[in-house]
């Protein structure tokens, strides 16, 4: 098999502070033609780099040495001409997070027929006819519709969509897919996955696939490079590395997914939160008058009960009313319905009447660099919850963060660090050592590992039954990674369209799912079979 892209002894360094910082050493692999080339590794193993070195996309302050060639032509030391040549023609990226790939103040139309101008010449009806051709080939319905459309307005499954379109516009040889499923819903991954298989078969294209989700890899890849710490520590067929993994790291890899289950919850353990009829409606007004014409039914008659040392996993797509339901319940939107929490309706508080619950209930997000200020400490970050409500134990505000980071995993003595400073997995700790300081009875956990590498996700997983056992703590656990969810809940609904469509115990809806949307899910997170 002819090789399309051949790497040679790739090393990329960076100066920072007057050092070069080494980010890939030594590093070498080919890509044949019509195969694709999975190199997985955790966040931080230099896979990306790689990526980005082939068409020469790192910074200035990069330094790469060695050789990378594409169809025997050297890429280092190109000249940029020949390089915007290349890019988007003959190797095209799609990357992980569309939406800050895609300029938001351009249509679609305009961000896909811009390629199209540069590299094929193609305007007006030409260029129409050749992205409704694409729209349509990458599973857009009603692709004349969505010309006009902005970023914001599509979903991430189209988002992602239409970064295949545009990568795919100018029939590359090579498609560098850098982490294009992480953020996006089972079902929708799945998709995507089989839309990237066909269009490769179809196209007798590359790929080279970038991921740490080694689920993926065994689905699509031909052969498997593993990367840590900048250096590729093993490389070979994906079954042989699968049935025989030779290195500590890829073993340790292989092993890494979210398993177990969480303590049983006590007889006795008093309810937390209960919901009747919870429905959550944004009404859709037009006219001068804002007269309502209709309205978005976001959550429609939501009935749950979560008790002390209880996980409710909430599952669903994007777009299903998961986060709607938790924020309703955490009283952050307005809804109609009963919400009970300790045995106190709530839904008729007022702001302050409900400012002391406040102390009770908790929060943690996504993304913890979005949801952690990076001009803050970590010690005035966690502490803040202090400054509102005040100690719990009435020990100093250093003494309770310190205590805190502990529980955490994280070392007392980083927290006059700032967020930049630690990992993704450290972040989240942070963002979990934040909630839990005021000893909440009810913690909502929205999405908390999805952006996780596989073995920083066990870590938090572990974690957080530790804090459950401890505290006692009910849990509101939302995720669309059905494997987490599995391995930390007691109790699953599963939401679609703002409906719960089916609920009961983890154990039952994971073995004998009722309705075929959770069918559906089942199948996209574990395949045939789901017991």
């Amino acid at each position: 098999m002819s090789a399309v892209l051949k790497v040679e002894n790739l090393s990329v360094s960076f100066r920072q502070d007057g050092r070069d910082i080494p980010a890939v050493r030594g590093v070498s692999f080919s890509v044949g033609r019509g195969e694709t080339v999975a190199i997985v590794g955790e966040s931080g193993s230099g896979k990306s780099v790689t990526a980005l070195s082939t068409v020469s996309l790192l910074p200035e302050s990069a330094t790469v040495t060695g050789s990378i060639t594409y169809e025997g032509e050297e890429m280092i030391g190109a000249t940029e001409a020949r390089l915007r040549d290349i890019r988007g023609d003959d190797i095209s990226f799609i990357f992980q997070e569309p939406m800050t790939s895609l300029n938001p103040l351009h249509t679609v139309e305009r961000q896909i027929g811009e390629s199209l101008a540069l590299h094929q010449g193609l305007s007006g009806a030409a260029a129409r006819a050749k992205v409704l051709e694409l729209l349509t080939k990458v599973g857009i319905r009603d692709p004349e519709s969505r010309l006009g459309a902005y970023p914001h307005q599509l979903s991430g499954g189209q988002r992602q969509r239409v970064m295949i379109a545009m990568a795919l516009a100018n029939g590359p040889d090579l498609l560098i897919a850098d982490e294009p499923t992480t953020a996006l819903d089972v079902t929708i991954e799945a998709q995507i996955l089989d839309l990237l298989a066909d269009l490769k078969r179809e196209e007798n294209m590359s790929l080279l696939f970038i991921t740490h989700d080694l689920g993926i890899v065994r689905r699509i890849a031909d052969r498997v490079c593993v990367m840590k710490d900048g250096e590729l520590v093993e490389s070979g067929r994906t079954e042989e590395i699968f049935a025989n993994p030779r290195h500590p790291y890829t073993q340790k890899l292989l092993a890494a997914a979210a398993g177990g289950a969480p303590d049983p919850v006590k007889p006795d353990a008093p309810e937390i939160v209960r919901t009747e009829g919870l429905r959550v409606w944004f009404p859709i007004q037009r006219g001068l008058l804002k007269k309502t014409v209709g309205h978005v039914k976001a959550v429609n008659e939501a009935d749950i009960s979560v008790r002390a040392g209880e996980t409710l996993g909430i599952v669903g797509e994007s777009g299903s009313g998961k986060t709607t339901l938790a924020l309703a319940i955490m009283r952050l939107i307005s809804s109609q319905g009963r919400i009970a929490f300790q045995g106190r309706d709530i839904d008729g508080l007022k702001s302050r009447a409900l400012r002391p619950l406040r102390r009770d209930m908790q929060i943690v997000f996504q993304d913890p660099y979005g949801s952690l200020s990076p001009r803050m400490t970590i010690e005035q970050i966690v502490a803040e919850g202090l400054g509102v409500h005040g100690s719990p134990t009435g020990r100093s505000r250093r003494e309770e963060v310190a205590q805190m980071l502990t529980e955490v995993g994280l070392d007392p003595a980083m927290m006059h660090r700032y967020p930049h400073e630690f990992s993704g997995g450290q972040r989240q700790r942070i963002a979990i050592a934040r909630a839990m300081i005021l000893r909440p009875r009810l913690l909502v956990l929205d999405e908390p590992t999805s952006a996780l590498d596989m073995t920083v996700q066990v870590q938090i997983v572990d974690l957080l039954r530790a804090l459950q056992r401890k505290y006692d703590l009910a849990y509101l656990f939302i995720s669309h990674d059905l494997r987490v969810v599995r391995a930390l809940s007691h109790k699953v609904i599963v939401m679609r369209q703002g409906d719960i469509v089916e609920s009961g115990s983890a154990e039952e809806v994971f073995a004998t799912p009722q309705t075929d949307y959770t069918q559906t899910l089942m199948r996209a997170a574990f395949g045939a079979s789901v017991a």
